[in-house]
């Protein structure tokens, strides 16, 4: 098989390889698939740089990064229905705690990890569904419907909050969301019943008066250490703050008061752990909202294998309008 791959943490222009690679037989219980697109996510590009305190060198002697993707079963291990033979798929966890991930031709990974995708899915989007759209129905639907739910969506620009927003629109809750001035008109296309600019000094203020004066059932946090206090003055009594990112205070102080005398439930996700059940329902859901033309998922760009490094570049430049994807075939 043919993958990018690294040895050593670094820039991405100078630790990614293209390289050779026997295919792996599936085990038991396993399949091998045939990639079609790699999805590029923001933490595939931490692992790569070694940005992880007190993490030195990567754990595996050789690295394919990636944990998202889409493409066609070719093969299964004993255990495995035959039938799953020709399947179109995407991927959840394809890195996640293993050496060999979706920057590849080819991935053989466990069966359940290779979720049958129906029809009316295209590949680019399989390519999507794994960290971006499974943390976007994990923050919506985490504690069950939202039907006439007051949701904050905090940065409602980017990929996860883009799917959240439709998402959450679908499921019946209004939509209160934020980002920056670039994308408000976008997000508003994708259904936010109001839009604010992230970067306002009464942005509190601005959320409370969105919604009647009244403080929000929930709120899908993408930088929890920066915005903690906001979410503390707009969360209602017993709401949720779920948190998803916390990239530029990640040691942040917490207002215990304000948060105590609302009950606040601090709800921390890291979808790589999601347990099965829950992952299967969240699953269906997205899938739901697929079928009932509720949810896009846009692409930005989509770069060659052979250009992964330019991939990881322009997701570390951020303000993209879309996901950035790798074409493995």
């Amino acid at each position: 098989m043919k993958s990018i791959c690294y040895d050593r943490f670094g820039k991405a222009a100078e630790v990614l390889n293209l390289k050779e690679f026997d295919t792996p037989a599936p085990a038991q219980g396993e399949v091998t698939v045939r990639l079609a697109f790699s999805g590029v996510n923001p933490s595939d590009i931490k692992a790569r740089a070694g940005s992880r305190p007190g993490v030195l060198k990567p754990a595996f002697p050789q690295v394919i990064p990636h944990s998202d993707g889409s493409g066609i079963i070719e093969a299964v291990g004993e255990g495995v229905s035959s039938d799953r033979i020709g399947q179109r798929v995407w991927l959840w966890n394809g890195q996640w705690m293993r050496a060999f991930g979706t920057a590849s031709s080819h991935i053989t990974l466990p069966a359940e990890q290779a979720v049958a995708m129906p029809d009316y899915v295209a590949l680019e989007t399989g390519a999507i569904l794994g960290i971006p759209g499974l943390t976007a129905a994990e923050a919506v639907f985490g504690a069950g419907d939202v039907t006439g739910q007051t949701l904050l969506v905090s940065g409602g620009g980017g990929t996860v909050g883009y799917l959240a927003v439709q998402l959450a629109v679908w499921g019946g809750a209004k939509v209160i969301a934020t980002c920056s001035d670039r994308d408000i008109e976008r997000v508003k296309a994708a259904g936010a019943h109001t839009v604010l600019d992230y970067r306002s000094n009464s942005l509190a203020e601005e959320i409370l008066a969105a919604n009647g004066g009244e403080p929000v059932d929930r709120i899908l946090e993408v930088e929890f250490g920066v915005n903690v206090q906001m979410n503390a003055d707009v969360i209602k009594v017993n709401g949720t703050i779920a948190a998803y990112g916390s990239q530029i205070e990640m040691a942040p102080t917490l207002p215990f008061g304000p948060l105590l005398f609302k009950a606040a439930t601090i709800d921390i996700i890291l979808i790589y752990l999601l347990p099965l059940a829950e992952r299967q329902e969240r699953i269906e859901r997205l899938h739901k909202a697929l079928k009932d033309g509720a949810l896009t998922c846009p692409v930005a760009t989509i770069y060659p294998l052979e250009e992964c490094a330019k991939a990881h570049d322009a997701v570390l430049a951020g303000a993209r309008t879309g996901a950035i994807l790798v074409d493995c075939s």
